[in-house]
């Protein structure tokens, strides 16, 4: 333990759950109600351009906590508590948590932990306070505190802020720095009959003008969302809403005894969402998996996120450099203090100079990589290319002038240049990153679950057969 630790700051670290990037007012949406996030972006950082690592909640989570692509922690798809409760998929995978424990950090988790075996504490948490899946309902949930098993009674959203306010009020006066995940549940579904009514009637009169129902997209699944969807898009709506506004509250509540106990100034605030999410945009209602084959369309990778720390962390800015989720490992560790023994094998780079409001390089911050499975894409600034192996489709989007990726330039013989290029880069970065024994590029990820597929050393109920066959019946072979 580092006798510096007790001089280190605090962090409280938000996640939210399938929130698209479009779903927060200072993003410039003037339906949906957010006024604490709006403010907490208001008196921080805000950007604009922050990429999730795969658009699916498990390997992203993985990612954020390791620093490492899918393609080298081995999570590709969502962990489902009934086929995966006892599996600790990040065993011998350092975490930034363990760092950050044994550097003397309390460390606290309250709300989703989503990467297999909720049961037991991991990673360095000497606080466990998760919730375990069931469905995605909010009401009465099945809570692990601490390895107890219990069925709590009230509204998760609301569970999770107690728990997190209660864990603020243990640490507030110790000497060691503290360090707490309130990892929401919201707005992932369930939508309709889960959230209080106080919120869903915020939405009453709401037109929804940012979510247009466009034409079913021809790839469109509904794993992700329940079956009335898309005959009472409506009232989902109100719910995605109303469950953003409800977490909003709790946020707004944890920065409030943050300011009570007098530990705002002396701790990191950062939010993001595990991934993005459409609600009916592009004819969609998920995320990377609401199609098959897997999307990488920008409302399933990009997501939101705010980072505030007063008089450190300049207020009131908006960054629009390419930035990655496996950028925050290494960028919370330097901004702390923390080192990392193996952090130069890792792809990520720290942006605390830009977090500090520093001048960077033009040449920082241009290109970013996401994969899903056997779907990869590389994101410049310009362009998006997505290489989906072993036979495609495959697309490249010049986001210049083709914003809402309508038009495919796969077959332009005049994008050929620019499409070669792009698939040499991405293909270099993954060779450089991806363990071959869990190159996702090489195994039969469907956007199903994680033990849909048959994965090195374990078993699974999915096959490369089953793989073609979802192809064929989407019309790809």
């Amino acid at each position: 333990m580092s006798g510096m630790s007790r001089n280190k700051p605090n962090v409280v670290f938000f996640m939210s759950d399938d929130q698209g990037p479009w779903a927060l007012g200072c993003a410039g949406n003037k339906e949906i109600l957010t006024p604490h996030l709006d403010r907490l972006a208001a008196e921080g950082m805000r950007f604009d351009r922050f990429f999730c690592t795969s658009p699916v909640c498990s390997p992203a989570r993985a990612s954020v906590l390791t620093g490492k692509i899918p393609s080298s922690h081995g999570i590709h798809d969502f962990v489902r508590d009934a086929d995966n409760d006892r599996i600790s998929y990040l065993d011998g995978h350092l975490a930034y948590s363990e760092l950050l424990a044994q550097e003397g950090y309390a460390c606290g988790m309250s709300g989703k932990w989503g990467m297999g075996n909720d049961y037991e504490l991991q990673k360095g948490f000497e606080h466990w306070y998760v919730s375990v899946y069931d469905g995605g309902r909010y009401r009465n949930p099945k809570i692990v505190c601490n390895g107890e098993v219990r069925r709590e009674q009230g509204y998760l959203t609301e569970l999770i802020t107690e728990d997190s306010l209660a864990f603020l009020e243990r640490h507030a006066g110790g000497e060691r720095p503290f360090y707490l995940n309130v990892h929401y549940t919201a707005p992932h579904h369930l939508w309709v009959g889960e959230h209080p009514e106080e919120y869903v009637r915020l939405y009453d009169d709401c037109p929804f003008d940012s979510c247009p129902q466009e034409p079913e997209h021809p790839w469109s699944l509904s794993l992700t969302s329940p079956s009335s969807v898309r005959t009472d898009s409506r009232a989902n709506l109100k719910g995605y809403f109303a469950a953003v506004t409800a977490m909003d509250d709790g946020i707004g509540r944890i920065l409030d005894k943050l300011d009570e106990l007098g530990l705002r100034d002396n701790t990191l605030i950062c939010f993001m969402s595990d991934n993005g999410f459409s609600c009916g945009q592009k004819g969609i209602w998920g995320k990377g998996n609401g199609t098959y084959p897997q999307n990488m369309y920008e409302n399933s990778v990009l997501v939101p996120a705010i980072f505030q720390h007063p008089g450190v962390i300049p207020a009131g800015v908006v960054h629009s450099g390419l930035l990655s989720q496996y950028d925050f490992m290494p960028t919370l560790l330097d901004y702390l203090g923390v080192d990392h023994p193996t952090a130069g094998q890792l792809p990520g780079r720290s942006f605390k100079r830009a977090l500090l409001g520093e001048p960077t390089s033009e040449n920082e911050f241009v290109v970013i990589y996401d994969e899903y499975g056997p779907v990869r894409m590389i994101r410049t600034k310009t362009h998006k290319y997505i290489h989906r192996y072993p036979f495609g489709p495959h697309e490249c989007y010049d986001l210049s002038n083709d914003p809402g990726e309508r038009v495919n330039l796969y077959d332009d013989p005049e994008a050929q240049p620019l499409i070669y290029r792009l698939q040499t880069q991405m293909e270099n970065w993954f060779l450089q990153y991806a363990d071959p024994g869990m190159d996702g590029a090489k195994l039969p990820v469907t956007g199903t679950g994680q033990s849909d597929w048959v994965a090195p050393g374990k078993t699974g109920k999915h096959t490369f057969n089953q793989n073609a066959r979802l192809f064929k019946q989407n019309g790809h072979l």
